[in-house]
């Protein structure tokens, strides 16, 4: 059996409108009357009573305008007697307060209902009328592409409804309009700007009465995106884009990438295209040939983006000497320097540099002592001359 239902308001979730008009208008008081409700087909339809007196021993329904015995639907005698009637179809029910409940209201329902009343003391009737209307079908939906890429396309969807109620639902919650989503006045077109990969479903709500819900088929979008997050792991490691790894050893290498639909694969060697379009990259044993730089090239063709890795392998540095000639790296000038040569050739410049400034400066050093010296003995000849110049000159004067 079903809860009483509230007073003096609508029974909430499946009845649609209510017109709280009395059986007559005007009622005197103390008068029963029925309220007059719409009800919709599948969903359940509440004939309420109002202004019920007190101390009330029995309620009893009946189909029609006559409370007859072969119009009786279902007698209610408190507080737990239940007493089916000819017009009962299993689902009727009278609840504690009086009202007759009707589940999954058919459009035949349509129609009087009468209810008798005993108080012990006297009774009362009123009789109301329940109208089950159709709901109309379900709106439908359409978008103007279903498959989209990334922040560069938009999608716009139509509601197909007269309803002038609409909900806009984005993965099942529901929207409003934003700077990336645009809903017309009407509320029946939705537009989604720079689609995301995270819009993946768009559906329209429709609320045709007061609580009743109706919902568009779910259309699915498709949106590809990435390459995203483009890695380049290996086996052994890579250290500052470098495998170091000796000959007849085993190299794995793998490009990692989030992208829909799923990432296609390159790789290249030293510049040239390998035959391989899988995401790893596996070399048995290493050889001298297979040393060099590589590239991983990822791509998406339906985002049209493209991201690549680089990476080197390269010999252990004790093994370098034990390259062939045909594999050691050359100079741009066309011969080879090792990295041993190039140390040696700036020590040997800056020690020539070293022994150059050394020689210059003994030279000035040289130079100017030299000088000094000549022009300390020229003074002192010049003073010598002088001085002799005088003693003779005072021997004649004393001869």
């Amino acid at each position: 059996m079903d809860l009483p239902s509230p007073r003096c308001s609508l029974w909430r979730g499946l009845v649609l409108v209510a017109s709280l008009l009395a059986s007559g208008i005007c009622q005197a008081a103390g008068q029963i009357f029925i309220t007059q409700l719409l009800g919709v087909e599948g969903y359940r339809s509440i004939l309420a009573l109002e202004n019920i007196p007190e101390n009330v021993r029995e309620y009893t329904w009946y189909r029609g305008t006559q409370d007859s015995a072969g119009n009786m639907i279902l007698s209610y005698k408190l507080p737990n007697s239940w007493q089916p009637g000819p017009m009962h179809s299993g689902r009727e029910n009278v609840t504690r307060t009086g009202d007759l409940v009707i589940k999954k209201s058919m459009l035949n329902d349509t129609g009087n209902y009468t209810v008798w009343v005993d108080t012990g003391n006297e009774t009362q009737t009123a009789t109301g009328w329940l109208e089950i209307v159709e709901l109309e079908s379900n709106p439908g939906i359409s978008v103007n592409a279903t498959s989209l890429v990334e922040n560069m396309d938009s999608v716009a969807a139509y509601c197909h409804t007269n309803v002038t109620k609409v909900t806009w639902f984005v993965n099942s919650v529901p929207i409003s309009s934003s700077n990336r989503m645009t809903i017309s006045p009407d509320g029946k077109t939705l537009i989604v700007h720079r689609v995301s990969r995270y819009d993946r479903t768009l559906q329209c709500v429709v609320e045709s009465f007061p609580e009743i819900f109706q919902r568009s088929e779910l259309i699915a979008l498709t949106v590809a995106y990435g390459p995203d997050s483009v890695v380049l792991r290996a086996t052994p490691d890579i250290f500052n884009g470098v495998i170091t790894a000796k000959i007849g050893s085993q190299v794995e290498m793998e490009c990692v990438s989030i992208s829909l639909p799923p990432s296609s694969y390159r790789w290249t060697h030293n510049g040239s295209l390998l035959n391989l379009s899988e995401a790893k990259m596996t070399l048995l044993s290493l050889a001298w040939e297979q040393l060099g730089r590589y590239r991983c090239i990822v791509e998406n063709p339906v985002a049209q983006l493209t991201f690549y890795r680089d990476v080197r392998i390269q010999l252990p540095p004790e093994s370098e000497c034990c390259l062939p000639p045909e594999l050691l790296p050359v100079a741009r000038s066309g011969f080879y320097i090792s990295g041993s040569l190039v140390v040696f050739l700036i020590v040997m410049t800056v020690l020539g540099s070293v022994y150059l400034c050394g020689v210059l400066v003994y030279a000035l050093i040289s130079y100017y002592s030299t000088r000094y010296l000549w022009c300390s003995r020229s003074r002192m000849g010049h003073r010598l001359g002088q001085e002799l110049k005088g003693y003779h000159t005072l021997q004649g004067e004393d001869g």
